[in-house]
């Protein structure tokens, strides 16, 4: 099947974010969005894009919600942390051993992107263990699952992607090239038609635009 391809629709754009040198990671609890930003974790009002709480926390790669904790990516390690004291309540070892990048959850598993080996792992929460592994043919960035569906960021050379891609086998759905000079570094879905991507070094956190989700193959051709 022929991936479908689009530009990204950038519906808002806040920063740069004041003292924040690079953006890497992101998620959304339901009511804020979390940014991984090096020596700390920010809290982000999405409508506004102010910045509303700041946790001091090694903090240089993915992160991830899973409804009561955040998960961070630090180094070789996924923290586990109480967002309303900033407390580590755990750690375990992130498989690419400091080649990771992306984070997100889903149904009782973190999803785990390797960037340069073009991975994304699916990983026990408790143990580290890795689940199963899907291979990409791109650097691997943000990970994110919305509506049933596995979305990843890329980012290799002077060219970014927001793609969709099959769970089961890795293969590529979808692709939403963003513009010339914007790169997708962390990636998360507020579960209502946005996606929320970190901008890298540009410190910028953009709002894109969401596809519709893809109809399930019983739904084809209905009206």
């Amino acid at each position: 099947m022929t991936a479908e391809h689009q530009t990204a629709e950038i519906l808002r754009e806040f920063g740069p974010l004041e003292g924040v040198a690079s953006i890497a990671g992101v998620t959304h609890d339901g009511d804020r969005v979390w940014a991984a930003a090096g020596t700390e974790l920010l809290a982000i009002d999405p409508a506004t894009g102010a910045v509303l709480r700041r946790l001091p926390q090694a903090a240089d790669a993915g992160t991830a919600f899973d409804g009561q904790h955040l998960y961070q990516i630090a180094e070789a390690r996924i923290d586990k942390i109480d967002p309303v004291s900033g407390r580590v309540l755990a750690s375990i070892p992130a498989p690419g051993q400091g080649g990771d990048s992306g984070l997100a959850w889903a149904e009782g598993s973190l999803w785990v992107g390797e960037y340069r080996a073009r991975k994304i792992h699916e990983v026990d929460p408790a143990t580290g263990a890795v689940r199963r592994t899907l291979e990409s043919d791109r650097f691997v960035t943000g990970v994110t699952w919305v509506d049933g569906e596995l979305w990843h960021g890329t980012w290799e050379g002077e060219a970014s992607e927001i793609r969709r891609i099959d769970p089961a086998s890795g293969a590529v759905q979808q692709r939403l090239h963003m513009p010339a000079g914007l790169f997708v570094s962390g990636l998360e879905s507020d579960g209502h038609g946005h996606f929320y991507a970190g901008g890298g070094s540009s410190a910028t956190l953009r709002v894109v635009k969401k596809p519709r989700a893809a109809p399930r193959p019983a739904e084809r051709g209905r009206r």
